[in-house]
């Protein structure tokens, strides 16, 4: 079957078919064929680096318009086809790749079937009938680099990026490798599959023989396919540009930011460099905003939680404390409570190190160490501009520790976090610190521990029942009030989950209100675990039990659960 795109359609013809299609709007259209016009670019490149149509819609709507097929992960090839009729560099600049035969013809992959003049090309140098598919531009490129990037071209030119060990330190090089085409819409695609398979991190880490990439999903890791290591350093130095960082030091670590339009979505991207031994560690952390919604029931707060935190969260003054590890949610907690205590008629500072999301009607400081605008500093200024609310994103040391202190003393509300395993430590951490036993017990209202487990996917999870002596281990029976055997859920995974069993997360809640029982304790500078006994004797649930009631609900797996709370 040999197809000509462009005798059906056209880019004009196309783009109505989209308005139509309920896809982009007109002034989109006007804008879209404008650049096209203007550059030359093709029109789905412009459509998805404006934002205004995701990737899938535009190739699926392409193919729609056109009558043809969509190229998927089955139809590419395992090796490069027709070498001896077709350079890789054509190919590269057309966006197409031969996929298989078929009596006597050949099956090919476009990223832009309305290129016209490349497919005339395409059949004139093969001489033979071309069946046309349409690809989608990140799996084009993946496998594109794989098939490709790694072969010599024809006139004996190198690839487009060198190894990363070659310690090419050339400004304008590193700029005008990070500057290719493939190049950009590598690291694009990267960041756009990252966004769609919902990530919180990407890691690009180069080892000794190969390029390895890493998405964070629900908290856990998982590997793709890689571009090949040969593109290592052309990657770098493209996220490094985007960053805005210094692409010729690669002796010493770098932080910097991203924000970008992905498929429609607003993204900030964290981003941190590293020296390593084979080139430069990067991590991106992925802060879609489109994707947080702040408010507790989404968080995972069970309606009993949310009673308890609310009962805190709603006193004039006082300090509030969020613990847990590095990514458990501890700063999203905070924000979805600053977002509830907004009003016109109430002012709320934050002090942090970073700023994750913008918060309307908030006043939000970024702490710059480096310019000696520390966390005790920011509070200090911020105590003078006269706020009902303040957060500090972390207590790091006794200064800042104080001055929180003070500030809620003085009828300030003050919410900030901690890096403590449970409840209880948070006040002997604090004690640890220097803070006076007398302040803790007058100014702390509330500690809340917090973990993030993930949730069970809806479309493959199946029940299972808990061995009884498993059960009575775990203390189900205590929890439950009965016997075994007692049911729950377990991960079995399907394509919606990416086969891990899982799909998002939830949170648990280790909420320990500070009681007299608690103060009177606090003065005789007690252990955590003293505290957590006279906390658990007042009606706290540790994070153990809350993960417990979780599993039985069906909301998370037994596996999950004594995975996040084990140390408890």
């Amino acid at each position: 079957m040999d197809t000509g795109p462009l005798e059906r359609g056209t880019a004009e013809a196309f783009v109505r078919h989209l308005v139509e299609a309920g896809h982009l709007s007109v002034a989109g259209m006007a804008r879209a064929l404008k650049l096209q016009t203007e550059n030359g670019d093709p029109l789905g490149f412009i459509l998805v680096s404006l934002g205004l149509v995701p990737e899938v819609t535009v190739a699926e709507a392409l193919a729609a318009h056109l009558g043809l097929r969509m190229a998927g992960p089955a139809d590419y090839p395992r090796e490069a086809l027709c070498e001896d009729d077709l350079s890789p560099k054509f190919l590269q600049q057309a966006r197409m790749m031969p996929l298989g035969e078929f009596d006597g013809g050949v099956v090919v992959g476009m990223v832009d079937p309305l290129d016209a003049a490349s497919l005339r090309a395409f059949r004139l140098a093969l001489g033979r009938p071309v069946e046309v598919r349409v690809c989608l531009p990140t799996e084009f490129d993946r496998v594109f680099g794989q098939l490709y990037t790694g072969t010599p071209r024809a006139d004996g030119a190198d690839d487009l990026a060198p190894s990363s060990d070659e310690g090419d330190d050339d400004v304008e090089r590193l700029k005008d490798l990070a500057s290719e085409a493939p190049v950009i819409r590598l690291v694009n695609g990267l960041i756009a599959d990252a966004v769609e398979a919902r990530a919180s991190d990407i890691h690009i880490e180069p080892l000794e023989a190969a390029l390895r990439v890493r998405y964070r999903i629900d908290g856990a890791l998982r590997e793709i396919d890689p571009p090949s290591r040969r593109l290592a350093t052309a990657i770098v130095s493209r996220i490094k540009i985007m960053a805005r960082l210094n692409i010729a030091e690669r002796r010493l670590p770098q932080d910097g930011r991203i924000r970008a339009t992905i498929r429609g979505r607003d993204v900030d991207l964290r981003v941190s460099t590293v020296p390593i031994m084979h080139g430069e560690s990067v991590v991106l952390r992925v802060l879609d905003r489109a994707s947080v919604q702040l408010d507790f029931a989404s968080l995972g707060f069970s309606t009993e939680d949310q009673d308890a935190y609310r009962q805190v969260l709603n006193k004039p003054n006082g300090i509030l404390l969020v613990t847990g590890p590095t990514g458990s949610g501890k700063t999203t907690t905070l924000y979805a409570s600053l977002t509830e205590l907004n009003a016109p008629d109430i002012k709320i500072f934050t002090c942090e190190d970073p700023i994750e999301y913008h918060l309307a009607g908030i006043n939000q400081v970024q702490v710059k160490p480096n310019i000696g605008l520390t966390f005790a500093h920011v509070l200090r200024s911020i105590l003078r501009q006269d706020p009902d609310i303040v957060m500090v994103g972390e207590i790091r040391d006794i200064e800042t520790a104080e001055i929180a202190i003070q500030a809620s003393l003085t009828g300030h509300l003050v919410l900030s976090t901690l890096h403590t395993n449970d409840a209880a430590s948070a006040i002997t951490r604090l004690l640890d610190m220097g803070a006076q036993d007398y302040l803790l017990t007058a100014t702390i209202n509330a500690v809340v521990a917090q973990r993030l487990v993930r949730r069970l996917c809806g479309a493959c999870s199946a029940p299972f029942d808990v061995p009884a002596a498993l059960g009575e281990q775990l203390g189900l029976p205590a929890l439950t009030g009965r016997g075994g055997p007692w049911r729950i859920r377990r991960p079995v995974g399907c394509p919606a989950c990416g086969g891990s069993g899982y799909y998002g997360r939830t949170t648990l809640l280790e909420i320990m209100p500070v009681t007299d029982r608690i103060r009177s304790l606090i003065l005789r500078q007690p252990d955590a675990r003293s505290i957590a006994r006279a906390a658990a004797e007042d009606g706290m649930r540790s994070l153990h039990e809350q993960g417990l009631r979780k599993a039985l609900a069906g909301i998370t797996s037994l596996e999950e659960v004594l995975r996040v709370t084990r140390s408890q």
